[in-house]
């Protein structure tokens, strides 16, 4: 059998796990595969497909390395900052209650922050949000709800004390801040999306996908919004035209789907 080129490998990779390697950046995911099979000690690309999927342990590290899981609580604490003190104030007068979607939640820092920041506006009883994520290896991590201390560095003061036990093996987040985050699988490229969210967080994720993959998905966020809802992107993520999917840019990193002048939450956060 001849080696394998790159294209030869996603395609064999989208068979087996379904994952689909070209909606990601090619040069920096191929750069990423590239290392890792030199890593692993195999020779090409239908070496090391051979070797994963043959053996469960191996695929499983393939998995988990080219899903990308970097994250820790409130990760670049300004645009939680101006998450808590304009956007959640003005989406809890949209109509509901609050639906939040945490779309690419990692090992749970994420979707956990949103629970503590939600925390200071209403009781833990009354919070209820939606964590995804491709890897099933971090969805498990997440439900754990274990971490170390060097992930809990930008909490705000008293909230390691008031929402984490101390243990031996890391810092164990209270069941009462558990229970209000549902964990699932969910592909972004082709599972359904949820409908009906005021705040979409996907943020240090679209950097790594094509254009062509980029602008499917935000047309998707956009249908999952309720009018007047907020998409929130990553610290390098910016939309360059948000309008192209019915979104208007409040302010760097946060998008509000459209709607009428006269009530938008566009309006009243940008004279804010």
């Amino acid at each position: 059998m001849r080696d394998w080129e790159y294209a030869d490998f996603t395609a064999a990779v989208h068979r087996l796990t379904g994952i689909d390697l070209t909606a990601y950046n090619e040069r920096q995911m191929k750069r990423r595969i590239d290392s890792f099979i030199l890593r692993n000690r195999c020779q090409n690309y239908s070496d090391y497909y051979r070797a994963i999927s043959s053996d469960r342990g191996s695929l499983k590290k393939f998995s988990d390395f080219i899903t990308i899981n970097v994250t820790e609580f409130f990760r670049n604490p300004l645009q939680w900052e101006k998450l808590r003190s304009d956007i959640l104030p003005e989406l809890m007068k949209l109509r509901g209650p609050m639906k939040i979607w945490s779309s690419a939640c990692s090992t749970g820092e994420e979707p956990y922050s949103l629970v503590l920041l939600l925390n200071r506006f209403m009781n833990l009883n009354a919070i209820h949000i939606l964590a995804t994520d491709i890897d099933e290896g971090a969805i498990a991590k997440a439900r754990q709800g274990v971490y170390l201390q060097n992930s809990l560095k930008n909490l705000p003061e008293g909230y390691t004390e008031k929402y984490f036990d101390c243990r031996k093996d890391g810092y164990h987040i209270k069941e009462k801040v558990k229970a209000c985050v549902e964990f699932r699988k969910l592909n972004l490229l082709k599972d359904p999306y949820p409908k009906g969210c005021h705040l979409i967080l996907c943020r240090n994720v679209m950097i790594y996908f094509t254009q062509e993959a980029k602008d499917r998905m935000y047309q998707r966020f956009h249908d999952a919004l309720l009018p007047g809802g907020i998409l929130f992107l990553g610290n390098t993520e910016q939309i360059l035209n948000p309008v192209k999917y019915g979104l208007v840019s409040l302010r760097s990193f946060f998008y509000s789907k459209t709607i009428e002048k006269s009530t938008s939450l566009t309006e009243r956060v940008g004279n804010q």
